[in-house]
């Protein structure tokens, strides 16, 4: 059983909803979600927030966070899951942030960075991964996803935040 499996098994058996919000895994995590059976009795809603502009204008992140810290960070992955939170009315809030490559990393800011945050009972937990930067930008976006989902699914199950 993978891991959408498992956290929809879990979020129906504890009556639990979910929404997304995903920047570059352009709503594969959502996809993997609704690819489970029944699971619009537990998802809320999806957003693809891959702009500046869409994580402000849905999500509420602030511009100072953006521009000072920017998309992929932890400040913005946590802002992210807190807007969902509210916007929605979940009892998850799980958002992506990173960069998926080929381009677009830097020094600082290499290609394979991503956040995963994640809001449950008013706390957010924030994981930064760092994957290879040569891994093709389809398998990175995969692994994206599924790591994003093991998070959710281990943080509920565990209930340790």
């Amino acid at each position: 059983m993978n891991y959408e499996e498992k956290l929809g098994k879990y979020l129906i058996e504890n009556n639990l909803t979910i929404a997304t919000a995903e920047s570059c895994t352009g709503g594969l995590v959502s996809s993997k979600l609704t690819d489970v059976s029944g699971s619009s009795a537990y998802i809320k809603l999806n957003f693809v927030t891959y702009a500046n502009e869409a994580k402000h204008d849905i999500l509420g992140v602030d511009w100072d966070i953006l521009n000072d810290y920017g998309a992929v960070s932890e400040q913005c992955a946590e802002a992210m899951a807190e807007g969902l939170s509210k916007i929605t009315d979940c009892d998850i809030a799980l958002c992506t942030t990173g960069i998926a490559g080929p381009t677009g990393g830097t020094k600082d800011k290499p290609v394979g960075l991503m956040y995963i945050s994640l809001k449950y009972k008013n706390i957010v937990t924030i994981k930064e991964i760092q994957l290879p930067s040569d891994t093709p930008r389809v398998e990175m976006k995969e692994k994206f996803a599924n790591l994003a989902l093991k998070l959710a699914y281990d943080v509920l199950t565990q209930d340790r935040i």
